[in-house]
């Protein structure tokens, strides 16, 4: 059974001109679609299996990402359905030359894992076995509880 911090990732992107809108700061469905992909990943280490996104919870953007810095996407697995993987995900905005960062947007995605034909099949049981597993689970449930 995979552990909840084996399905921890983190990956950014650079805002480039490309991504921004019109305001100078990163278009929100650039963020989401990275949020997308890599909760995706979080989900395929839990699963074992492809997944698709399900269902997207709430996403509030708190503040924006101006073009040259990047956006910071963690994602982690913290439960499991029969067929679902729920995903915690949280954007920051980083300061390139010094790593400085502030939260932006937060969520909750939910995937379910698929077999060849597209059908969902059957996922394993998420375990905790450290207290950074315990703490990651903590904070995601936390933030389910007050809707971010």
């Amino acid at each position: 059974m995979p552990t909840i911090s084996e399905t921890y990732l983190e990956n950014r992107w650079r805002v480039q001109p490309n991504h921004a809108n019109n305001y100078g700061t990163v278009h929100g469905g650039h963020v989401m679609k990275w949020m997308d992909e890599l909760g995706a990943m979080s989900a395929m280490r839990a699963s074992g299996e492809p997944c698709v996104t399900a269902s997207i919870d709430q996403m509030n953007f708190h503040r924006p990402v101006p073009t040259g810095d990047a956006v910071v996407i963690e994602s982690y697995a913290y439960e499991t359905g029969r067929t679902s993987v729920k995903v915690a995900l949280e954007a920051a905005r980083e300061n390139p030359r010094t790593g400085d960062r502030e939260t932006t947007t937060g969520s909750r995605f939910v995937f379910v894992a698929i077999d060849e034909d597209g059908s969902p099949i059957s996922v394993p049981d998420l375990t905790v076995q450290s207290e950074r597993c315990e703490r990651l689970r903590e904070r995601a449930l936390e933030r389910e509880r007050t809707d971010d």
